[in-house]
């Protein structure tokens, strides 16, 4: 399944369950069969009911997942501590590389190995009100290769942070209908989904960096987004602009 059909398949669900076996399904077409979704920075998300915070929805090992919660590891675990600090995707095997862990980190890390969670990488999204969510992959296999693929399960793991909260919080989905771009705001976020920087669609739309700049911030405030990714993704899923217009995303999931 490719990005473009994730997306479409993500505007037909209504529950999250099914939203996410959607996700798990693509993941694992690319190696990546074990998938958790978390919230960390507040308290009281729509979550399915078999699991505890900070978890949202799973499917890690069954008896990884119960060792996990009995034991509190979201407490010591590296990939919830550290995921705050990190601005972008990261592997898991980098952690020890980057920061000087605690034994009870380590732990937590060889245990998930031992489970089946050979190798595994995490995506932070970062949301309004300082929110912040992670969305991890891992593979049962020895050769997977999560730096690899890391692209393509980032784009999946925004597409599917955003058809999430549009499931969560089906009364915003209300405004959607009277939420418009205008030509120019059109213009701006397809030539950033080219890739293109400020600067150069001034250059191409013949008006100033700062209007560009002046028009995507408008972009982001309408769609409720922090950047101009996510932007890009919720104006595809809210059919404001076409997925022909950004082929920079159409990557294969």
């Amino acid at each position: 399944m490719d990005l473009f059909s994730f997306i479409e398949c993500a505007k037909q669900t209504r529950s999250i369950k099914a939203l996410f076996d959607l996700l798990v399904n693509c993941a694992s077409e690319e190696g990546f069969s074990e998938v958790a979704y978390g919230a960390l920075t507040f308290a009281e998300p729509p979550r399915l009911p078999e699991y505890l915070p900070p978890a949202v929805t799973v499917n890690f090992p069954p008896d990884w997942c119960r060792r996990y919660f009995e034991r509190n590891y979201h407490v010591i675990d590296p990939v919830v501590r550290r995921t705050p600090m990190l601005p972008g995707p990261f592997v898991w095997d980098e952690l020890a590389k980057r920061y000087q862990l605690q034994s009870g980190e380590k732990r937590v890390l060889d245990e998930a190995k031992e489970a089946g969670l050979k190798h595994g990488m995490s995506v932070p999204l970062f949301g309004a009100l300082g929110r912040i969510s992670v969305v991890s992959f891992a593979s049962p296999f020895d050769e997977a290769d999560p730096q690899d693929r890391m692209s393509h399960l980032s784009t999946l793991a925004l597409n599917f942070h955003l058809a999430f909260a549009e499931i969560a919080r089906p009364s915003d989905s209300s405004c959607n209908g009277k939420l418009t771009l205008s030509e120019r705001e059109k213009d701006c976020l397809r030539w950033v989904a080219e890739g293109k920087s400020s600067w150069e669609i001034g250059k191409i739309l013949k008006v100033s960096e700062n209007t560009v700049n002046f028009h995507l911030k408008n972009v982001m405030r309408k769609l409720g987004t922090t950047n101009r990714t996510q932007a890009i993704v919720k104006a595809l899923r809210l059919n404001l602009i076409e997925f022909s217009a950004v082929p920079a995303l159409a990557t294969g999931c």
